[in-house]
């Protein structure tokens, strides 16, 4: 058999593109690859780029500036390295990326991916290979599983894919362009790699998705499921002792998903819920299709079925036509809601979006400002909500050692990073423990021989309202 050839990819984005990078690592390992941290050892390297953020693209062409450097170094000691931009960019500017970066062997969007193994083939016997079409056939049908070596290795917390793409319209979001149409995978085939990854030692699932409340995958009965019921079928899965998802549409938050948060003690009390302004102006333009006072609604549903529910969201400033008093309902917003935790972004035109063409930009020193103030207040709402967290018991599902000897790191139900002085044979288990300390966002705590009050997978519904702020 031949040596192995090494695989460098770098993966820039979402969670969706964290999940696609391992699943373009799981196809070439049958293709005697194997993965090196190292890009100038390797003799492919893959770019799984991201296109929502301003200057997305200029960051790539600039990693291809020093790949062209790395590819011509290995030319020179004899190796023959392929570069290959995969994902939202390569999707979004095929041609332009080939005519840019000519060092690119392979260009190939997120929704073929599977074909890799031809796409280089096709690069060797051409010199290059493109395909940014929109495939007929389901990309995971053709997706070799993870080796189990390759589960274990990865931890005890993994994404599953479940939807892709949206059919929302947002006016300044690319990812209808980049990703294509809302579509599911069936529940037969998420349950499938859902077991293997629990008999392989993975714990905590968070099922993804541009929009993953939207999921509408065919049920073992013949019908489309719910979200929600799609949770209660994988709670039931054994090894499984946490559930997640991300990122959700409040459109699309139906009755079955606010039972599942009540009815089931796997699915973790926090929830990502992008909401982008508090002004309903701004999100008419934005094309949202909710209201302030719809969202507030969906927000009293979640903590109506389950009291101790924290919530985190997405805001952006300066959105074309943002007045004052637009970006002051944004901060009365957040003040309201108590955010355990928030993403906040300037506003960046994406191209061939709406709101590109939009009037009354607002201009960059007023959306620093804006951005600086609402980034203050979130971090007074995290850290009183963190605050709050102390001398409470939460159980914690233990990831891996810490940097101090002795020291193992897990998370608690939101997410935040949990240190305590234990053997490394908790690694996977979830046990109570006790938050004493906490460093910047990091809490420090000892194992508890009491159950967890709150935030637990034992499903107690003690109150967080006091420390949210809401």
């Amino acid at each position: 058999m031949n040596a192995p050839r090494k695989l460098h990819i770098k993966s820039y984005g979402c969670q969706m593109n964290v999940y696609d990078a391992q699943r373009m690592v799981d196809t070439l390992t049958h293709e005697n690859f194997v993965e090196t941290a190292n890009a100038a050892d390797a003799d492919l390297v893959i770019l799984n780029t991201c296109h929502i953020r301003e200057k997305a693209s200029e960051k790539v062409y600039s990693e291809l500036g020093r790949l062209r450097e790395a590819k011509d170094d290995a030319a020179r000691a004899g190796r023959d390295m392929k570069i290959v931009v995969a994902g939202c960019v390569a999707q979004a500017e095929g041609a332009e990326i080939v005519r840019r970066a000519p060092v690119v062997d392979v260009v190939v969007g997120p929704q073929s991916y599977h074909h890799l193994p031809e796409l280089l083939r096709r690069a060797r016997r051409d010199g290059r290979a493109i395909e940014t079409e929109f495939p007929v056939v389901d990309k995971f049908s053709s997706l070799a599983p993870p080796q189990p070596a390759a589960i274990r290795a990865r931890g005890v917390t993994s994404f599953v894919t479940v939807q892709e793409g949206c059919d929302k319209f947002c006016t300044f979001c690319v990812v209808p362009y980049t990703r294509g149409a809302e579509v599911s995978r069936s529940v037969v085939k998420i349950a499938d790699d859902v077991r293997r990854l629990a008999d392989n030692g993975v714990r905590e699932i968070t099922l993804i998705g541009q929009n993953v409340n939207a999921f509408h995958g065919t049920g073992p009965d013949g019908k489309p499921w719910p979200l929600g019921k799609l949770l209660h079928h994988l709670a039931g899965i054994e090894g499984i002792a946490r559930l997640r998802y991300s990122t959700s549409h409040p459109c699309d938050v139906d009755d079955s998903l606010i039972a599942a948060h009540r009815d089931l003690p796997a699915l973790m009390p926090y929830l990502h819920l992008p909401v982008q302004s508090g002004s309903d102006h701004i999100l008419a333009a934005m094309n949202r299709k909710h209201t302030i006072a719809e969202y507030h609604r969906i927000i009293e549903k979640f903590r109506a079925a389950r009291s101790d529910m924290a919530f985190s969201s997405d805001f952006i400033v300066g959105f074309p036509s943002e007045t004052d008093d637009d970006f002051a309902a944004t901060l009365a917003l957040v003040a309201e809601i108590g955010y355990a935790s928030a993403y906040s972004f300037k506003y960046s035109p994406r191209p061939g979006t709406p709101a590109a063409d939009m009037q009354g930009m607002v201009d960059a020193a007023t959306m620093d400002q804006r951005l600086a103030q609402l980034q203050e207040l979130i971090d007074s709402r995290q850290a009183a909500f963190n605050v709050g967290c102390i001398g409470k018991t939460f159980d914690v599902l233990f990831e891996q050692t810490g940097r101090r000897a002795g020291q193992i790191v897990g998370r608690s139900a939101y997410l935040q990073p949990v240190h305590v002085m234990a053997s490394s044979d908790i690694i996977g288990r979830v046990l109570p423990v006790t938050l004493t300390g906490l460093e910047r966002y990091s809490f420090f705590g000892d194992l508890s021989a009491e159950p967890a009050r709150t935030g637990s997978s034992r499903h107690n519904h003690a109150s967080l309202t006091t420390t949210t702020g809401a």
